[in-house]
């Protein structure tokens, strides 16, 4: 058997983003006593495992991502006696708590890089990256290469203290740890023991594959003449010893009496052999990696210039991806993170679905369905149960909180203010409208603001200012209050399709086969397993559809399990399966000949 059972292939983890979750005390953050607050709504929606992003002390610039005490929790989120309660609180639901790893980088407050930055001397200089200044023919101070960070600019900050700069591939103040150096390894490997320790049950490794580069650090290809720093991805995204550093976490802490959970982020990599690196069993690295093939489809080809530009995408396109990695490797023992949601994309009801009024539900299961059909380990971001969508169009720049909406708008501003010969006063009259099109699709912050609870004050989020604008045309008619005891509700639906999930192991474990790999508008497959079969069939369009099966045995001896309007075998005639707008229907047999099952 290519995928034996264990507990966190059969888990449903929920991610949580703590400033925008619930706020406790009324100073607009949500913090770990809200999470507390709401673990029976957890439980009774089926979560198994809730993964908490970086709650540690953190001066904000990357919403926590750039974290300045790897042993303490922030003041806004609360305190370590207030993650003690909230870990005490899953674990006596026979729940587990994920968090984030962070370890690429730290905070430039971190007292790490404050020791590191202060002398060339310092002990820790050697814990990040640093380089002297280049000189151009005219004698300007130029960056070590021609590296362009994620969040734009160069990938170097310089620091008068010493003349020499140091690496950044995100935020300026997000130093990249050196680990290259043994002493960082062994800080990372006791700060996870740390954790582990106090009793967290797992890791989400943010940005893994980033942590070892390519030696001497050259300069990118110049991909793009008229941009002054270049796309290096090829320099430090899964680098020359990524692996060899993953075995050693694997040895060090990993193996020993731990049994957690480990997912790591991956970015910038598609490559389906260089992936299953991370996860193969015989390599003894991670369970799991966050791939972004599937969300980053509607992305442009030069996404790192234009990360928020929307471009159209085809079902065929999204199915091929899909299939692709349902079937990849399945008899060495690769395992797939199942997501279409998390705190960097926008929501999934918008960007696969149909958010308009008459569909936002029906396409929000419809969703629903195509991920609790799917193997692998099952991943639900915060709001998603509840079919939330992204904040309207008419919001201006303003109110986008995250540095790489911010950062991205700007630059292009700037751009063509230059390109117009137009002064600060006439920048109003440049047109934006390209780049706000995109940031309404495409932008980080739609998946981070506040959630909705219910209908009072700031979607009950919080009782002060909220950190970030709750989505003020949408949480009076559309909240979790509402969704609770509404049995035709999206989180109702979740709720129903999460515990079908479990009872029928076929979903997570079976094989998969696309039955129309060509069509444009319904994704239907099969799933087998230990002689059970079901058939997912999931109309991506607001049509009726009649969808052609490749043949009237494949619904032989098939029931209907649940489905997003009412289902019945009257559907089906013959090899004619019809579809409402929206409708996904799963279908399930009793047994199939043994001979063909998996």
């Amino acid at each position: 058997m290519p995928h034996p059972e264990t507990w966190w292939k059969d888990a449903v983890v929920y991610q949580i983003y703590p400033v925008s979750f619930l706020d406790s005390n009324g100073d607009g953050f949500g913090d770990l006593n809200g999470i507390t607050s709401k673990l029976d709504y957890l439980q009774d929606l089926g979560v198994n495992v809730v993964w908490l992003s970086p709650i540690y002390r953190s001066p904000l610039a990357d919403m926590g991502y750039d974290i300045s005490d790897y042993r303490d929790i922030d003041p806004r989120y609360g305190t370590l006696d207030d993650w003690d309660r909230l870990l005490g609180g899953l674990h006596g639901r026979q729940m587990k708590l994920m968090v984030d790893l962070v370890v690429n980088h730290t905070s430039d407050e971190h007292a790490w890089f404050e020791e590191s930055r202060s002398s060339k001397a310092s002990p820790k200089r050697d814990w990040y990256i640093w380089r002297p200044p280049k000189y151009d023919a005219d004698g300007n101070r130029r960056p070590p290469n021609n590296w362009k960070a994620q969040f734009q600019g160069s990938a170097w900050e310089y620091d008068e203290t010493t003349d020499e700069y140091y690496l950044h591939l995100y935020h300026t103040k997000q130093p990249d740890l050196n680990w290259e150096n043994p002493d960082v390894r062994q800080a990372v490997w006791e700060l996870m023991r740390f954790w582990l320790d106090r009793g967290c049950d797992g890791f989400r490794m943010d940005v893994i594959n980033l942590i070892s580069k390519v030696e001497g650090l050259p300069d990118a290809p110049i991909t793009i003449p008229e941009d002054e720093y270049q796309d290096a991805t090829e320099f430090y995204a899964n680098g020359p010893r990524v692996h060899e550093f993953l075995q050693e976490m694997q040895n060090k802490v990993l193996s020993r009496q731990y049994d957690i959970i480990t997912v790591g982020e991956t970015p910038f990599t598609h490559s389906a052999s260089e992936l299953a690196r991370y996860v193969l069993p015989a390599n003894k690295e991670l369970n799991m990696v966050f791939q972004f093939e599937l969300v980053d489809l509607d992305s442009p080809r030069t996404a790192q210039r234009m990360p928020f530009i929307h471009r159209p995408w085809k079902l065929s396109e999204f199915r091929e991806i899909v299939g692709r990695w349902q079937r990849f490797k399945r008899d060495e023992g690769f395992w797939n993170a199942v997501f279409i949601e998390n705190h960097d994309q926008g929501r999934s009801v918008t960007q696969w679905g149909n958010d308009a009024d008459a569909w936002r539900v029906l396409s929000a299961k419809m969703l629903a369905m195509l991920e609790v059909t799917l193997g692998g380990t099952q991943y639900v971001f915060q709001g998603q149960e509840l079919g939330l969508r992204n904040f309207p169009r008419s919001w201006g720049i303003e109110e986008y909180r995250d540095v790489a909406s911010r950062n991205f708008y700007h630059e292009i501003l700037e751009q063509r203010k230059r390109e117009s010969g137009a002064s600060d006063e006439d920048s109003q009259a440049i047109d934006m409208s390209d780049i706000m099109d995109g940031l309404q699709m495409k932008a980080r912050d739609h998946g981070r603001i506040p959630m909705q609870w219910d209908a009072t004050g700031h979607a009950g989020f919080t009782t002060g200012t909220p950190w970030m604008r709750v989505n003020d045309d949408d949480y009076p008619h559309w909240n979790a209050a509402l969704q609770l005891d509404d049995t035709s509700s999206v989180r109702s639906f979740w709720k129903n399709a999460l515990r079908l999930r479990k009872e029928h192991k076929v979903l997570i474990y079976g094989d998969f086969q696309d039955l129309d790999p060509q069509n444009e508008s319904v994704l239907a497959y099969t799933r087998t397993y230990q002689g059970v079969r079901a058939v997912v069939a999931l109309n991506f369009t607001s049509k009726d559809i009649v969808f052609n099966l490749p043949s009237g045995e494949i619904m032989a001896g098939i029931s209907p399990l649940f489905g997003n309007y009412p289902v019945g075998n009257g559907d089906v005639q013959g090899n004619e399966l019809k579809l409402r707008p929206y409708e996904g229907t799963v279908y399930l047999s009793t047994r199939i000949p043994t001979d063909t099952a998996t």
